[in-house]
């Protein structure tokens, strides 16, 4: 398989997270490669929701490996992160209630060279991606978009790859959700797709909120999914982290098809925090 569209790329911008939780059940959600770059240095890490990985006893994480700068479908490598490296494996966002974690790319990339002569391969989601308050004011109130992970730990386990879905944003990206930084999407969103990035993506030509059609294709990142809203046996809709178990339960509720995306800036945010913490960036340096 090629990698030269955008869609294309798209399929190899996300990894598949495997977990153990304390009490042994495993669970599986999405992570996906992510670069911001700083004073013209590239810092690349895997993104997450925290109630992916915090919490959870280890994990493992599924990569594609490479020959050149064609992927080899089918030979995969992975991560075994035992229970002494994973409580402190993964960091998470400041704020206790924005569902966002991160690690650091390169040094599994490394040691998968050094120690085991294996190339991983990859596409990472650069933070230019992020629309900036124009392009947000641009945007109509409903787009398209597109998401890619692994809903219900499904995925193509002979190439190692994931499920691209489509929906559209069920609330405007130009206002905070509640007052906080997310919108909402309107599409099926199961456990496995938590931590799957979600794209404005159009192919072929595209058009503004004003009617103006344009030609060529568009991209912007504009968030990762974290959470559904679900209706309760006593009929109440409330929104509830997306569950990663893959062993079968008696679901008690009724998912409506509604997920909610935390806004691609929060990644900025958690990177940026991470990199101060390393003393890595100073603590002037903006978030954007």
């Amino acid at each position: 398989m090629k990698t030269e569209s955008i869609a294309e790329q798209l399929f190899f911008t996300t990894i598949r997270i495997d977990t153990i939780s304390a009490d042994g059940t495993p669970g599986s959600g999405t992570g996906f490669f992510f670069t911001h770059k700083i004073s013209d240095k590239d810092y690349i890490f895997i993104v997450t929701n925290k109630h992916v990985v915090m919490g959870m006893r280890e994990g493992k994480l599924n990569f594609v490996t490479h020959n050149g700068n064609t992927p080899k479908l089918g030979d995969g490598f992975s991560f075994q992160i035992d229970q002494q490296q994973w409580p402190t494996f993964w960091f998470g966002h400041p704020d206790n209630g924005i569902d966002i974690a991160i690690t650091p790319l390169m040094p599994l990339v490394e040691s998968a060279k050094q120690r085991h002569n294996v190339d991983l391969f990859f596409r990472s989601v650069p933070s230019s991606l992020i629309p900036d308050s124009k392009q947000i004011e641009d945007l109509d109130a409903v787009e398209s978009v597109t998401f890619v992970g692994y809903p219900n730990g499904l995925w193509d386990s002979k190439n190692f790859l994931p499920i691209a879905r489509r929906g559209t944003t069920a609330s405007p990206l130009q206002i905070d959700f509640e007052g906080t930084p997310r919108f909402i999407i309107d599409a099926s969103v199961f456990g496995g797709s938590s931590g799957s990035p979600v794209f404005i993506f159009n192919q072929g030509s595209w058009s503004n909120k004003d009617g103006n059609l344009h030609a060529g294709s568009r991209i912007f990142f504009v968030g990762v999914i974290a959470a559904v809203f679900y209706r309760t046996q006593q009929n109440q809709i409330i929104p509830i982290p997306i569950p990663t178990q893959t062993k079968s339960i008696v679901e008690q509720h009724e998912m409506i098809d509604l997920g909610i995306v935390f806004k691609g800036r929060v990644v900025v945010e958690t990177v940026e925090a991470l990199l101060r913490q390393l003393n890595l960036i100073d603590g002037t340096t903006p978030v954007v």
